[in-house]
C-alpha cells in the first residue's frame, strides 16, 4: 500500500473539518467536495486507512433493513463501479454477486421475506434452490441445504484501495488532507462548534465531522456528546484451499453457520460474526495502533473453522496464510451512527459501522455531505440517526455487555418481536415489580424496560421466536379483546414529557406544530411538528394546561429526537422554559368500555362526554391522589391516559387493579396495543410516518390548521402539495386469508403492478386478519376510485396473497369509540 503524507502546515481556519482517514471520513470529504464546499480539511492522526480500513473483508452488499439504508448501499456499488476510471486509481471492485444459503426452513422463510422486501427497494433478487444455489457455487456442500437466495447486484472491492481513491478525488476537489496531526479536543461556544485542537495548533471551523472510527466516543466525550460504540475483535482467515477459485465466484453468505466467503487473488477470505463477541476496550489499544492487528486467537475463530470446514469441504486441509483479528466498532443495535449530534450545532458523526464500513460509507458521506450543506437530511435517516440513542447508552458498562451481543446479531435470525438479551434494566417504571409479579414479559425500548405482554398463570414470561404465531400470541389476543370489549390497563410511564412555560409558549408552539394548539385550557391536540418541506418530524399530543403553560408527550424511541427537534427551533428570545417531567410522571392508561366505569368508582370527577369530552384534560383525584387525566386514546376506545406523580403510582395502580377485577380488568402490553392501534390505522412515527412523508400523504390532514394566524413550519409546502392529486397515499390493508402475518416491507401490488410497500403491520384480533398500513404510488393521484377499482394483493415470504385496500380505518372507521 502506497502513502502519501501530506507537509504542508496546519490552515488556521476551514469552512469543515473531518477528523478520521478511514474510508468513511474519505467519503465524507469526497463528497463535500462534489457538492462544492471548499475550505475543507481532512485529519488523520497517523495514515489514511490505518486503522480499521485497511484490513476489512471489502463485501459490499447492497440490501438493509429499510428503504433509504438499501438506497445507500446501492449508491456505493454504483460509485464504486466507477471510482477507477474517475480517479485513475485501481480499487479492486468486482460485481460477483452473493448467494445467502439457508440450513433451516425458519431461514429460508427469513431470505424470502427478504427477496419480496429487496422487491420493494428495487434490489434484484432471486430465490434459488440447493442445486440452483451449488451450480452458483460449486465448491459448497449443499446436500443440508433448504434453499438459498442471489443477488446478482451485491460486489467486492478492495477496501484501502477504494478509500485511497475518494481521498484522490476529494484532492481533486480542493480538498486538503493532513497525516500525522492527532486532534486532541474541540471547541464550542455557545452551543456551536468554533474550533479544533490538535497536537500542531488549532483550527477555527463551523463544522467538524467525526469520523474517528474506534476513538469517535472518545472525541464525542470531550464536548459531552454521547457516541455508544464499542470495540470487539474481528477476524477472518486467508487461506489458499485445495483446489483453483474461479474469480467470478459470488460472496457466499452462510449465516446459520456464522460465516461469509469471498474470493481474493485466487485465495479464500473466510470470516464471520460469532454468537458470543470478545469486546476490547478502546483504552487497551495502543494510540500508535496503525495497520496494526491483535494476536491471533484460534480459540474464538473456532466456531468459524467448523462452519467453513462442514460448508466448503476444499478448505479442510487448506494452508492458512494469516488469520487477521482487528478492531472494529459496535454500535448498541448493530446500526450505524449518523447525523448532527443534539445540543452542539455543526459537530456531525459517521461512526459504528459494525464491519459493514466499506459498503456503507459512499452512501453515508454522500448523506452526511447533504446534510451539511442543506441544513438538514435530504432523506429519512433515522435508522441510523445519533438521536435514537440517550446519554444512558454511553456508559462504558452498558457497552461492554451489549457488544458481546450485538456483533453475533448481525448474521442471527432476524426474528420478528426480537429482544436484546445484554444490558437491560437501566431504566423501569416505578410498576416494574408490580407488572413482573403479574407475569409481565419486558422488552426494551430507549433504555427502558416495558411490559409487552403478559404471561397467564403457569405460563413462563419469555419469548419463544417463529415466523409464525410466536408464544405470547394467544396472551396478546386476550389482551387486546380486553380492551375492545371491557377494559385494559397499560403502564405508559416511558412516554416522554415535557413542560412549556413562559409567556411566549402558545406562540412558540404555533410556529412548531401543523395543529392549532391556541385552544382553552384543557384542550388536547394530536399534532405533527413538519420540516420546512412538508414532512412529519415528530408525532406528539399537545395539551394546554393554561395560558401560558403546555403539556407534550411522545413516544419513548423518538424522545431525544423531538426534544432536540423543539429546542432547534426555539428562537433564542423566547420567553419559555422547557422541563423535562418524563421520570417524575408514571402513565397508566385505562382503556376500553368499562373503563368509565371503572374510573368512576375511584373519583367523583364527571366522566361523562359533556363534562370531559374527547381530547380534553382535566386535573382530577383518583383514589385519593391528584392526577392529570387526559381523555385520548391510542388504542381506539374509550379510555383515559393517567399522569400521576410517581410516588404516588403504586397506590392509583392497586385501586384500579382492585375496583377492576369485576369489570373484565386485564394487564395489556406493547403487543396489544400495537395490534390494537393497527385495526384503527393509527399512525407510528419511525414506521408510518417520517421527515419524508406529508401529513397529507400519511391522511393526517384533520391534524393541520392550514388557516391558523400563525405560519406553521412547513406550512408553505403543504399548500402546494394541495394544488395537485397526491400521487403518494398511506392505506389501509387486510388480508383475505386469515393465517399469513404481517411485518412490514412487505410489497404491494395492484392489478399485477408493484405500487408501494408496507411500513408496519400485526394481527388484528378483532378482525380475525392481519392488518397493515402501507403507501401507494399512482401518479394521477391515489383516490378513492383508484383504491375501490384495483384488485390488491400483497406479497408475504414470496406467495402473493389477496387484500383490501382501505383510506379509511378497518375498524370503526368513524371514530365513534373513542367518543362514547
Amino acid at each position: 500500500m502506497v502513502m502519501t503524507r501530506m507537509t504542508a502546515g496546519l490552515p488556521p481556519q476551514a469552512r469543515v473539518v473531518v477528523v478520521g482517514g478511514g474510508i468513511v471520513g474519505c467519503s465524507v470529504a469526497y463528497h463535500l467536495a462534489k457538492l462544492g464546499v471548499r475550505e475543507v480539511v481532512l485529519l488523520e492522526r497517523r495514515s489514511l486507512t490505518c486503522g480499521t480500513t485497511w484490513h476489512a473483508a471489502g463485501l459490499l452488499g447492497q440490501l438493509r433493513s429499510t428503504q433509504n439504508l438499501t438506497k445507500l448501499s446501492r449508491y456505493g456499488v454504483d460509485l464504486y463501479r466507477t471510482l477507477e476510471a474517475e480517479t485513475g486509481m485501481a480499487t479492486g471492485f468486482r460485481c460477483n454477486g452473493s448467494v445467502s444459503v439457508a440450513r433451516t426452513t425458519e431461514r429460508m422463510t427469513e431470505l424470502r421475506r427478504l427477496a419480496s422486501m429487496a422487491r420493494c427497494f428495487g434490489v434484484e433478487v432471486e430465490p434459488l434452490g440447493p442445486a440452483e444455489a451449488g451450480t452458483l457455487w460449486p465448491l459448497m456442500r449443499t446436500d443440508d441445504l433448504v434453499g438459498a437466495v442471489y443477488i446478482p447486484g451485491d460486489a467486492q472491492t478492495n477496501p484501502g484501495q477504494t478509500a485511497l481513491a475518494l481521498a484522490a478525488g476529494a484532492r481533486r476537489g480542493g480538498v486538503t488532507i493532513l497525516e500525522g496531526v492527532t486532534v486532541t479536543g474541540l471547541e464550542v461556544r455557545n452551543g456551536v462548534i468554533s474550533g479544533v485542537l490538535t497536537e500542531q495548533g488549532r483550527i477555527a471551523c463551523e463544522t467538524v465531522v467525526n469520523c474517528g472510527g474506534l476513538w469517535a466516543r472518545e472525541l464525542a466525550r470531550t464536548v459531552d456528546v454521547a457516541v455508544p460504540l464499542f470495540a470487539a475483535e474481528h477476524m477472518y482467515m486467508v487461506a489458499v484451499p485445495t483446489v483453483s477459485i474461479p474469480p467470478t465466484l459470488p460472496v457466499l453468505r452462510d449465516a446459520d453457520g456464522h460465516i461469509y466467503l469471498r474470493e481474493r487473488d485466487g485465495d479464500f477470505i473466510m470470516g464471520g460474526f460469532e454468537p458470543v463477541a470478545k469486546p476490547r476496550a478502546v483504552e487497551s489499544i495502543p494510540k500508535t495502533f496503525a495497520f496494526s492487528l491483535f494476536e491471533e486467537d484460534w480459540a474464538q475463530f473456532r466456531i468459524f473453522v467448523e462452519s467453513a470446514h462442514a460448508r466448503v469441504p476444499c478448505l479442510v486441509g487448506a494452508e492458512v496464510k494469516q488469520l487477521l483479528n482487528g478492531p472494529e466498532s459496535f454500535t448498541p443495535d448493530t446500526r450505524y451512527l449518523l447525523g448532527e449530534a443534539a445540543g452542539v450545532r455543526g459537530f456531525f458523526v459517521a461512526a459504528g459501522f459494525h464491519s459493514t464500513g466499506i459498503a456503507s460509507a459512499a452512501g453515508a458521506g454522500r448523506a452526511l455531505a447533504e446534510w451539511i450543506v442543506e441544513g438538514a437530511p435530504t432523506m429519512d435517516l433515522w435508522e441510523v440517526d445519533l438521536r435514537r440513542f440517550a446519554p444512558l447508552h454511553n456508559d462504558t458498562r452498558y457497552l461492554r455487555e451489549r457488544v458481546v451481543e450485538t456483533v453475533g446479531l448481525l448474521y442471527a435470525m432476524h426474528w420478528p418481536f426480537r429482544q436484546m438479551q445484554t444490558a437491560r434494566g437501566r431504566r423501569r417504571s416505578p410498576l416494574h415489580e408490580h407488572l413482573a409479579a403479574r407475569g409481565a414479559c419486558f422488552g426494551e425500548v430507549m433504555g427502558w424496560e416495558r411490559a409487552n405482554w403478559f404471561a397467564p398463570t403457569g405460563v413462563e414470561p419469555i419469548y419463544r421466536y417463529s415466523w409464525g404465531r410466536q408464544n405470547w400470541f394467544p396472551h396478546a389476543a386476550a389482551e387486546h379483546r380486553a380492551v375492545r370489549e371491557a377494559v385494559g390497563l397499560f403502564d405508559q410511564s416511558s412516554f416522554a414529557k415535557w413542560e412549556l412555560d413562559g409567556p411566549d409558549a402558545e406562540a412558540v408552539l404555533q410556529r412548531l406544530c401543523a395543529n392549532d394548539v391556541g385552544g382553552p385550557p384543557g384542550s388536547v391536540r394530536y399534532t405533527a411538528m413538519l420540516n420546512e418541506r412538508g414532512g412529519i418530524e415528530c408525532d406528539l399530543s399537545v395539551t394546554r394546561l393554561a395560558s401560558d403553560r403546555y403539556f407534550i408527550v411522545t413516544g419513548a424511541a423518538v424522545a431525544e429526537h423531538d426534544l432536540d427537534w423543539i429546542r432547534r427551533n426555539l428562537p433564542d428570545s423566547a420567553r419559555v422554559a422547557l422541563v423535562d417531567r418524563t421520570g417524575a410522571l408514571v402513565t397508566l392508561g385505562v382503556m376500553g368500555p368499562r373503563s368509565r366505569a371503572l374510573l368512576s368508582r375511584l373519583t367523583d370527577a364527571d366522566l361523562s362526554n359533556a363534562a370531559f369530552p374527547f381530547a380534553s384534560a382535566q386535573a382530577i383525584t383518583v383514589a385519593g391522589v391528584p392526577v392529570r387525566a387526559l381523555r385520548i386514546s391510542y388504542v381506539g376506545e374509550l379510555g383515559w391516559e393517567l399522569y400521576v406523580p410517581a410516588e404516588f403510582a403504586a397506590h392509583v395502580f392497586d385501586a384500579l387493579v382492585a375496583e377492576g377485577e369485576d369489570l373484565g380488568l386485564r394487564h395489556a402490553g406493547y403487543h396489544a396495543m400495537d395490534s390494537l392501534r393497527s385495526e384503527k390505522a393509527y399512525r407510528s412515527w419511525g414506521h408510518d410516518i417520517s421527515s419524508e412523508d406529508t401529513p397529507l400523504e400519511a391522511g393526517l390532514g384533520f391534524a393541520v390548521a392550514l388557516g391558523k394566524r400563525v405560519a406553521f413550519i412547513g406550512r408553505e409546502a403543504l399548500l402546494r402539495q394541495r394544488e395537485a392529486p397526491l400521487g403518494k397515499r398511506l392505506l389501509a390493508f387486510t388480508l383475505d386469508d386469515p393465517e399469513p402475518l404481517l411485518f412490514g416491507n412487505e410489497p404491494v401490488w395492484r392489478d399485477g403492478t408493484l405500487v408501494g410497500r408496507t411500513t408496519s403491520g400485526a394481527y388484528g384480533h378483532t378482525l380475525g386478519r392481519a392488518v397493515a398500513l402501507g403507501y401507494v404510488h399512482h401518479p394521477a393521484g391515489v383516490d378513492d376510485p383508484y383504491v375501490s377499482a384495483g384488485g390488491w394483493e400483497l406479497e408475504v415470504a414470496g406467495e402473493r396473497v389477496r387484500a383490501a385496500a382501505h383510506l379509511r380505518p378497518p375498524y370503526d372507521p368513524t371514530g365513534a369509540r373513542p367518543r362514547a
